[in-house]
């Protein structure tokens, strides 16, 4: 019996709706972008997978298919390392991936390659009739994986004349909540009450390098306070001074269970050097996606002891790559865990089979879903209950594409403003505070 082969590709550029949420880079606008291909394969099978949005990636994605097609399907990671060859670095990107957060380099360290890979893979598993869980690494080691209730601090979308969604979801009071202001310790607490009672979280992560970090801290303890028994950590993306992060740290460890990039590169040291000494000062914890986006990163990060759980997201590692930290992770005594962007379904779905093969004890897994859910390509898509997600039974990534779903949010992608393509969180920051510039190491109201 011969093996089944690639027959087409598609590349379909796509776009959902956001909430004002803030983070160090300023704020998300209305619209968040993505690209989705879609494989078909002899038999009649499709596969497909999701990255980051952009025309950058997208032109990847589309010089890839003569690559593609006529593949056999289980030849998939010789076909995504010749893809890997293809991905030229260009002469603007720095080499510093994402150290201090410059969105304009986070289409270097995406690879761009990963969308391609997991739709192979979803056709391997269907005709193999596996989950690609079962492909990856040693194979399945869990049936559920647990994920987080990520919380951001939201403004009031009157504030601008910018085209955000409200009113979408009040089947609830998380789709009521979603879409409004939320700029306190205590509105935060409500936010993840609301998210809990949706989605059933055991544990929360607030996305910090907004306030003072004495302020974001005092919402950390507001969160612990209110949920003694679950696992609280911020991400201020490195944006505070070592100094700052050891002091307030110190102040509120018992709040917090891990830091993820408290600090970052300053005074002509880098974030692996800073985060080394913030744990020797504190010993807290520490997890990243910004020092270790890359093999050769993460042998630095290790060597000082600068982490001790990487966010290998499978966008920025390949499937197979972030199981292979996994394992390197767990045998090291160390922890894996995934953190995410603003994705669809397709990518939650993905994030399941990867945590699935993850071997040992991993941390809840980051999601933005809960910030589009309701906005879903899949008619069979992932649900969170109980803070987690089933393994699903079925091969594959488990999953079915609805087509007029996904055509619908092209047609989305193509109606917005080209100036939505590429994530740029200033433009919207520029209605709070007239000519606001991102600055790595200012928290965005800081100013």
């Amino acid at each position: 019996m011969s093996l089944p082969i690639v027959k087409t590709m598609e590349v379909y550029p796509v776009a959902g709706y956001d909430s004002m949420t803030l983070t160090l880079s300023g704020c998300h606008a209305p619209y968040f972008t993505r690209n989705v291909v879609v494989l078909k394969d002899s038999l009649g099978h499709t596969g497909v997978g999701e990255i980051h949005g952009g025309e950058y990636t997208r032109s990847q994605l589309e010089s890839y298919i003569p690559h593609v097609i006529g593949k056999s399907i289980c030849d998939y990671r010789q076909v995504v390392n010749d893809l890997r060859k293809i991905n030229i670095t260009k002469n603007n990107n720095t080499g510093e991936g994402i150290q201090s957060l410059d969105i304009s380099q986070l289409k270097y360290v995406v690879q761009s390659e990963t969308a391609v890979e997991c739709a192979l893979m979803d056709l391997a598993g269907q005709f193999l009739d596996l989950p690609i869980a079962a492909l990856l690494g040693d194979g399945i080691q869990r049936k559920r994986v647990e994920f987080l209730g990520y919380l951001f601090y939201v403004e009031d979308i009157n504030k601008t004349d910018l085209p955000y969604i409200c009113n979408d979801d009040n089947s609830d009071s998380w789709g009521r909540f979603r879409r409004t202001s939320a700029m306190t310790s205590d509105k935060i607490v409500e936010e993840a009450k609301a998210a809990q009672e949706r989605y059933g979280f055991h544990n929360f992560k607030l996305k910090g390098g907004v306030f003072d970090p004495s302020i974001e801290m005092e919402t950390v303890k507001k969160l612990h306070d209110a949920f003694p028994g679950a696992h609280i950590n911020i991400d201020p993306n490195g944006a505070w001074s070592e100094a700052t992060a050891i002091k307030v740290v110190n102040e509120y460890k018992d709040a917090v269970t891990y830091m993820e990039d408290p600090c970052g590169p300053e005074n002509g040291y880098s974030g692996r050097e800073t985060l080394s000494e913030f744990k020797m000062a504190t010993h807290v914890p520490v997890a990243t996606n910004m020092i270790a986006t890359d093999w050769r990163q993460f042998q630095h990060a290790a060597a000082l002891k600068s982490v001790d759980i990487v966010l290998a997201d499978p966008h920025f590692w390949g499937l197979n790559g972030s199981i292979r930290m996994a394992q390197i992770l767990n045998d090291w005594g160390m922890t894996w865990g995934s953190h995410s962007n603003n994705h669809f379904d397709i990518t939650l779905a993905t994030y399941v089979q990867v945590a699935a093969a993850a071997p040992g004890k991993i941390t809840p897994v980051d999601t933005h879903y809960i910030w589009q859910d309701g906005q879903e390509l899949l008619s069979d898509g992932p649900t969170i209950r109980d803070g987690k997600v089933d393994l699903p039974q079925r091969p594959g990534l488990g999953v079915t594409l609805d087509m007029d779903r996904l055509l619908a949010a092209t047609k989305l992608y193509n109606k917005i403003d080209p100036r939505y393509y590429d994530r740029d969180d200033s433009r919207s920051m520029q209605y709070l505070i007239p000519n606001w510039s991102y600055d790595s190491k200012k928290p965005t109201l800081v100013r």
